[in-house]
């Protein structure tokens, strides 16, 4: 059983690695994002309760946020472990996680870090923002994302390295270099649980 968490900073490309993680190691991706939408597609309580806060452009609260992965964490295709993407994100959340995976007699295995060299950042999210023709993400909006990301991010790293399960990852370059080496990763923590 592999249980992970995979963070990184806008334009890091996390949502691309953790399904390449996620596809190697034979575990569902549980995306905050995904659960949102499919909770609300889904028309369930959480998700009418959800889509109030996302239409108005906010946060969905924590309880919520904890509320829909406490569900998800319960299905069958867990039981073999997961890989957590956007979550957790505030430090209620880390010891919601905890109690979580208490109650249920697991342990994380690690939090992947894809590390990026800021400016590489901004020229990535720039490029992206001009292909897919995002007049929102401008530089001085990207420059801000990273900085929210930092603040609200580097409490949970710093909880995680004290515990030893902080692994780093180059996330610079070429997508696909940055595959081999989650991929590198991905054998040592199968080689690590047999």
């Amino acid at each position: 059983m592999t249980i992970l968490i995979l963070m990184g900073p806008p334009g890091s490309g996390k949502g691309t690695q953790a399904k390449v993680l996620a596809g190697r190691l034979g575990v569902p991706t549980i995306s905050t994002g995904d659960i949102f939408r499919a909770s609300v597609a889904g028309g369930t309580e959480l998700g009418r309760k959800a889509q109030q806060y996302i239409d108005a452009g906010e946060y969905v609260p924590d309880e919520l946020t904890n509320a829909m992965v406490r569900e998800r964490l319960a299905e069958d295709d867990t039981r073999s472990g997961f890989l957590l993407d956007g979550y957790p994100r505030t430090l209620d959340q880390v010891a919601v996680l905890d109690e979580l995976l208490a109650a249920q007699d697991r342990r994380l295995d690690a939090v992947v870090e894809l590390e990026v060299d800021p400016e590489e950042l901004v020229q990535r999210l720039l490029r992206r923002a001009e292909l897919e023709h995002r007049s929102d993400d401008t530089e001085e909006i990207i420059r801000r994302r990273l900085q929210v990301y930092t603040e609200q991010t580097l409490p949970l790293i710093e909880v995680y390295a004290e515990r030893g399960l902080v692994i780093p990852v180059d996330g610079a370059g070429e997508m696909h270099d940055v595959s081999q080496r989650i991929l590198q990763l991905a054998e040592s923590l199968l080689h690590r649980d047999r």
